[in-house]
């Protein structure tokens, strides 16, 4: 039998509303005040060190690869394109948060080394191939961690792994790329070095012409790690948090060997870069450019289960899975209904894409509680695109389907009624458009919703 509840205990109600530390704004604004102090003060120490002038030459300088840089990252995220307010932070992080950290570390480090072994020749080689490693990846490193634990739902795999990790890199070595072309001008003033022979065309060729990609390579290691454990199983906790460590460890490794390619001797730069960084590079570039097109396939063979239940069309699973189709259908939107339609397209490819992955974490255990909401939320989102999507989509998916041959004695093809002696046309590569079926009961990671307007018997 109960007890009777006690008259003096007062009934609890649950909190409706967060602290004030924990509304979105309040964070947004400690975070973009963190930054802009950081950018503040990161400003100051280099100009500190390479002058005004040097700081002007330098800023020029080193801005060159940046747009090249950011656009290639991108370039390979185009299946399922993040947001940008991700990659905003994490070229601020880069630029301002972590070069802040490096240089003030790494210059505390390599005195007290100095002070400790009264070798400061020693101590700036140690410093370079040890102490700066650990600390630059591991300053970068920070933002894909804040990115993989409050922004999970744009961390999905391997290639938002690679973009975080090499945009956040790509920020640091803009920063570090003024400091060393602003020192080189610098000295370049004193010794009056010009032209060829200068310090400044010396350090630009080694820094932004052959190596711009030597940040984003060694960070991009990190990020693997980050990508693999977010597509790990929510059991496998261990894994999940050894594979970024792992990841980082690598980068820290690689990183050592780029810096203390200068102790190899007068052509160890050269070799480490033609043995070693090269292929590196290669061989990530065929790995992110490999799971792109299995991040295709997923969306191909997703798909399918909403056009049964009438959510997209039968030949939308092909056009969304190509992104030559996905080309033309933007252009073909932008042709005949403006910039309007065409971003409607974009978007429509996008929350497809994502509708495709969601899916299939669902089938395989590895979705959230809100699943169902977040499913929900795309369906609605491409309903309310499909007047601009489904006829550009349409238009790519004939434009980019492969002909159907045309066999060398047509009256012994099988179909004989398209194909006959006296000519005829082929079949559709597509079958046509049917009215979309009956709403059908909605079964979790299994069956999806039927579209709010289709026919009902």
């Amino acid at each position: 039998m109960a007890s009777p509840p006690c008259p003096t205990r007062q009934p609890t109600f649950a909190r409706t509303h967060p602290h004030w530390w924990q509304r979105s704004w309040v964070r947004y604004g400690a975070l973009i005040t963190l930054l802009a102090l950081s950018g503040l003060v990161i400003l100051a120490l280099v100009r500190e060190q390479t002058g005004t002038r040097g700081f002007l030459v330098g800023l020029g300088l080193a801005v060159l690869p940046v747009p090249l840089l950011v656009a290639a990252f991108r370039w390979l995220d185009r299946v399922d394109p993040g947001p940008w307010r991700n990659l905003v932070f994490c070229f601020s992080w880069g630029a301002c948060a972590a070069a802040l950290i490096a240089i003030v570390a790494n210059s505390f480090a390599t005195r007290w080394i100095a002070t400790a072994t009264a070798d400061p020749a020693s101590a700036d080689t140690l410093g370079a191939t040890v102490i700066a490693p650990v600390v630059e990846e591991s300053a970068k490193a920070a933002a894909v961690l804040l990115v993989f634990l409050f922004r999970r739902r744009d961390f999905t795999g391997i290639v938002d792994g690679v973009v975080i990790a090499g945009v956040t890199a790509t920020g640091f070595a803009f920063t570090e790329n003024i400091l060393y072309l602003g020192t080189a001008f610098g000295t370049d003033q004193l010794t009056g070095g010009s032209g060829i022979a200068s310090v400044t065309a010396a350090t630009f060729f080694v820094r932004v012409v052959m190596s711009p990609f030597a940040h984003p390579l060694f960070t991009v290691l990190t990020g693997i790690g980050f990508g693999i454990a977010a597509l790990s199983a929510g059991r496998h906790r261990l894994r999940r948090a050894l594979l970024p460590l792992s990841g980082l460890l690598l980068a820290m490794g690689v990183h050592a060997l780029w810096n203390g390619s200068a102790a190899f001797g007068e052509w160890g730069f050269y070799a480490v870069y033609a043995a070693f960084m090269v292929p590196a590079f290669g061989l990530l570039t065929w790995l992110v450019i490999w799971t792109r097109q299995r991040e295709l396939g997923t969306v191909r063979a997703e798909l399918p289960a909403y056009v049964l239940a009438g959510w997209l069309t039968p030949v939308e699973p092909h056009a969304l899975g190509s992104m030559r189709a996905r080309r033309v259908a933007r252009q073909h939107a932008r042709r005949h209904g403006g910039k309007e339609a065409a971003r409607a397209v974009a978007q429509y490819e996008a929350f497809a894409t994502s509708l495709a992955f969601l899916r299939r974490r669902g089938r395989l255990g590895r979705a959230g509680a809100d699943y169902a909401v977040r499913e929900r939320e795309m369906l609605d989102a491409l309903w309310h695109r499909r007047g601009a999507a489904r006829p550009a989509l349409d238009h790519a998916a004939r434009s980019t389907a492969p002909p159907v041959p045309r066999p060398a004695q047509p009256w012994a093809h099988p179909y004989g009624w398209a194909y006959g002696p006296y000519g005829g046309h082929p079949p559709a590569p597509y079958p046509a458009q049917t009215p979309y079926p009956a709403q059908v009961p909605y079964v979790p990671y299994a069956r999806p919703y039927a579209p709010p307007d289709a026919h009902r018997p």
